[in-house]
């Protein structure tokens, strides 16, 4: 009996009950989907269109999702600022994409456009993203970490209101070059010609920030900062440049993301950084927070439940599903934070213990 107490307990229960939970899930979508096409509530080519904008939404969450997943890596800091980051280039560009589209330059040149684009919206948010780090952050290292923890959230709160005062309370409708409106034929389903891009685009992004973490030397510093910082600093790394580099890259990729998210969605204001931050961060969690695979696979998987799971839900009393989709991704944090907090992947921490 002592004997098989003992096999019960080293028995991966919470693993299992993972597992379990895992296969219901997808069942009960697999059921839901075919409920659904078979009551002729909804049609392939609508779930096609779903899958695809899930994957092009979870492209965008992977990007954002990364520089949460570099500063943890390095700082074990959650830096819920980070969506400001976002926010800060893609609303800044929009007063470019204005003006090249009164001008005329943004029809007749959308590709030159859109780099032009892309370059102020990371130059903006990688210097917002730096000064975060210097002004607010650095002189916290060594504190507890919930005293970072607030203090990002008052930094969030602070750029928010600083972007209201500079550009204004109201929504402005994002310029998209004519030649990105419309669909395009891909295997033979319809997209958006900017979800070609966002997918594209973000999976580029991804590609290289895994390549320069790997290969470069650079990115062999953040990695060893991230085993062991003091260990680091005495093999000859400079430490605090490498935290300032981690902070530049993670706002050059949420400024890329900020112009492709603005080009999806067609708008911007000084709020439209929440959302997308906590999607983002859910998707690091998700994923397994500090580890780059876990980033892109957790946005991914977020983007696509977001996009599929509303519809499961279409009855009477639920007229428009997709206003569930914030309640799924926190449930999905929720269940995360209580199951595995480590994520699919693992974190950091686990990799350290």
């Amino acid at each position: 009996m002592g004997g098989l107490q003992r096999a019960m307990l080293r028995l991966p229960i919470r693993q299992i009950f993972l597992v379990v939970l895992a296969i219901l899930l997808a069942v009960g979508l697999f059921l839901g989907i075919r409920s659904n096409l078979r009551a002729g509530i909804l049609s392939g080519a609508d779930y096609r269109s779903f899958v695809v904008d899930g994957i092009a939404r979870g492209a965008l969450y992977a990007v954002i999702a990364v520089g949460y997943t570099l500063v943890y890596g390095i700082l074990f800091l959650i830096n819920f600022a980070h969506g400001e980051v976002f926010m800060a280039g893609a609303f800044t560009s929009f007063f470019v994409a204005r003006t090249l589209s009164q001008i005329g330059f943004l029809n007749d040149h959308p590709f030159i456009s859109i780099v032009i684009l892309l370059l102020v919206s990371m130059a903006v948010s990688t210097i917002t993203a730096i000064l975060l780090e210097r002004i607010a952050y650095r002189r916290l290292r060594g504190a507890p970490r919930l005293i970072p923890l607030i203090t990002a959230i008052g930094a969030s709160l602070f750029l928010q209101n600083t972007f209201r005062a500079l550009y204004g309370a109201n929504t402005r409708g994002y310029p998209v070059p004519e030649s990105m409106q419309g669909r395009m034929d891909i295997f033979g389903i319809p997209v958006l010609r900017t979800q070609t891009l966002v997918i594209v685009g973000a999976a580029l992004l991804m590609v290289a920030l895994y390549f320069f973490i790997e290969r470069t030397k650079t990115g062999r510093s953040m990695r060893a900062v991230g085993e062991d910082r003091e260990i680091a600093s005495l093999m000859g790394i400079n430490v605090d440049r490498v935290i300032v580099q981690t902070f530049a890259i993670g706002g050059m990729l949420a400024g890329a993301a900020g112009v492709l998210w603005a080009m999806v969605f067609g708008q911007v204001d000084f709020f439209m950084g929440f959302f997308p931050g906590i999607k983002a961060f859910t998707a690091a969690v998700l994923g397994g927070i500090g580890n780059i695979v876990g980033a892109g696979l957790g946005g991914l998987l977020l983007g696509v439940l977001e996009s599929l799971a509303p519809y499961l839900f279409i009855s009477p009393s639920v007229p428009s599903p997709n206003q569930l989709t914030d309640a799924i991704a926190f449930t999905i944090l929720v269940l995360i934070l209580i199951f595995r907090p480590g994520g699919i992947l693992g974190s950091s921490d686990e990799e350290k213990a």
